[in-house]
């Protein structure tokens, strides 16, 4: 099989050919059909994260063995089954949950893979969506994908589950009450429509691209901020009527924490998506007199993909802006992502 593998750190994927897995015992072996392309794509691929304070967080010290195919997004049909595997039937298609932990932890066997210490996911430690084929251990990591456009329903196994669990977090709220949303890219459009498949109808995006806060217009956010200029604190506590009692952070940079640390209300909840990396002083008094919550989201669990699924199926979840590009333009996808160029959520194709 071929697979885009990063073979070097920072440097561009390169094609290679693998032998086709055999699938064992439990393990199903599917044929990827389509693959997104996310930021943290570019964060592994580049080999580290910034911790702040001049430190580096460097990727291979979570095991992570080159090459590797990237691509944690995966989308396909089932090519073949291990002899445990049960029921799964052959050329069905399924959208792919690849946050895999170790299996039998007291995180896993509660279906909450992404919080396991021993990581073992999918287009991180183990070949994703970047190869022609991948191993999914267990039936149960797979979702059947029903009549959904498999171009967006590829994306909910990351920017989905990611952007559902970052809303559960902020509720439940009037659906009235401002939500704001720092970052108008795949997820923070993603959040639109998951934040009004709920009802919700007060959604304030914030952005330094205008026309990416045109695309989040589109989408059903009902007021945009442009965070580029001096006064861009002023104008969310327009915007939103602050200061804000949710807030869902999509950057998550020293400058965009800092600014969300000025902007939030008493009992406020301040939810970190984004990796770009830095620090920020907090009072911790400060943070008690406020009754202040922040929660650290890293993406969702099994049960999310499938409750994000089930909403797509019943018609409450608006498809999100999907750019298509063809499998092997992979690089260009990627240095498009890396430019700030992309519009939604960019899909290889196969």
């Amino acid at each position: 099989m071929d697979i885009w593998a990063l073979t070097e750190w920072d440097t561009p994927l390169k094609k290679l050919r693998q032998p086709i897995p055999t699938p064992k015992g439990t393990e199903i072996l599917v044929r990827v059909t389509h693959a997104g392309v996310c930021h943290s794509d570019l964060h592994t691929a580049e080999g580290f994260y910034d911790m702040g304070g001049g430190k580096r967080f460097y990727v291979k010290e979570r095991g992570i063995q080159l090459p590797v195919a990237l691509g944690h997004e995966i989308l396909g049909e089932v090519a073949a089954v291990g002899p445990e595997a049960g029921s799964v039937a052959i050329g069905s298609r399924h959208i792919v949950y690849p946050w895999l932990g170790c299996g039998t932890c007291g995180r896993c066997t509660q279906e909450k893979d992404n919080l396991c210490a021993a990581q073992k996911a999918l287009g991180v430690l183990r070949n994703g969506g970047f190869a022609e084929y991948v191993v999914v251990p267990h039936p149960k990591y797979l979702v059947d994908l029903g009549d959904l456009d498999p171009s967006v329903a590829c994306t909910y196994g990351c920017s989905g589950i990611t952007t559902l669990s970052a809303v559960s977090k902020v509720m439940p709220l009037p659906p009235d009450e401002p939500v704001l949303l720092i970052g108008a890219g795949g997820l923070g459009l993603a959040t639109i429509s998951v934040l009004k498949a709920f009802g919700h109808k007060s959604i304030v995006s914030a952005d330094i691209s205008d026309d990416k806060l045109a695309t989040a217009a589109a989408a059903g956010a009902t007021k945009t901020v442009n965070t580029s200029g001096p006064s861009a604190a002023q104008d969310i506590l327009a915007a939103t009527n602050g200061p804000v009692i949710a807030v869902i952070d999509f950057v998550n940079n020293s400058a965009t924490a800092s600014m969300v640390n000025g902007l939030v209300a008493k009992g406020a909840k301040w939810v970190q998506v984004g990796v770009m990396g830095g620090s920020i002083e907090l009072s911790l008094v400060a943070n008690i007199f406020k009754g202040l919550t922040i929660y650290s989201n890293i993406t969702g669990d099994l049960d999310e993909l499938r409750s994000l699924v089930q909403l797509a199926k019943e018609g409450k979840l608006a498809p999100v802006l999907v750019q298509k590009m063809p499998w092997d333009s992979v690089n260009e996808a990627m240095d498009l992502l890396k430019a700030g160029k992309a519009s939604g959520r960019i899909v290889l194709v196969k």
